[in-house]
């Protein structure tokens, strides 16, 4: 059986941090995981920010309700979802990535919880696993999946390789020179294709 294991912002849905930073207009907050590998230290730095301008989850969710799939996103996972199952594996949050799966139809979410205090303020945040897009596709080979994956920055690599067969999407010019063996693509038609083949 095989199930695919997609990334979600900037494969399916554009970057939430990219959209806060430019609608809060704080410049530093547009960095993400293809600028930064260490999500540990991206995500501090980002809570920092938040602290310093005093801003929380009320006005980032704001932003988000403003932010649609990606053009072809969701007619890319629907026709794939005939074919096969899909999960979206992300190191995003429930608090950002719920009100996106209902555009999306749905699909199924693993991700990581924020820890937000009564007044909106994000106080830390929780991973559900170390490595979670690594270990997911582990555990799902564990439970006699083949997995195939397609991201589009560091942190979708190690799940990308580990998988049976596994695509850049939409990459930086950088992760995709540094990985000149990983087939890259632009469009959903291409991509779909390429996991169809797999399959």
């Amino acid at each position: 059986m095989n199930i695919v294991c997609l990334d979600m912002e900037g494969v399916l849905v554009p970057e939430i941090w990219i959209a806060f930073s430019e609608a809060s207009g704080i410049p530093e907050l547009s960095r993400t995981t293809r600028d930064e590998p260490d999500y540990d230290k991206l995500m501090k730095f980002r809570l920092d920010i938040l602290r310093e301008h005093g801003l929380g989850l009320d006005q980032i969710q704001e932003v988000i309700s403003t932010i649609d799939p990606l053009p072809g996103a969701r007619e890319f996972l629907d026709e794939l979802r005939k074919k096969t199952q899909v999960v979206i594996l992300s190191d995003t949050f429930e608090q950002f990535g719920m009100p996106l799966m209902a555009k999306l139809n749905w699909p199924s979410l693993f991700c990581n919880e924020l820890v937000v205090a009564g007044d909106g303020t994000i106080e830390d945040y929780r991973m559900r696993c170390e490595k979670s897009k690594l270990t997911t596709v582990r555990a799902l080979q564990s439970c006699g999946f083949e997995t195939i994956a397609a991201g589009d920055s560091f942190n979708d690599l190690a799940m990308i390789r580990a998988s049976k067969a596994g695509f850049l999407f939409r990459s930086t010019q950088a992760i995709i020179d540094d990985n000149p063996d990983l087939q890259a693509f632009e469009e959903f038609d291409d991509l779909l294709a390429a996991i169809v083949e797999a399959l």
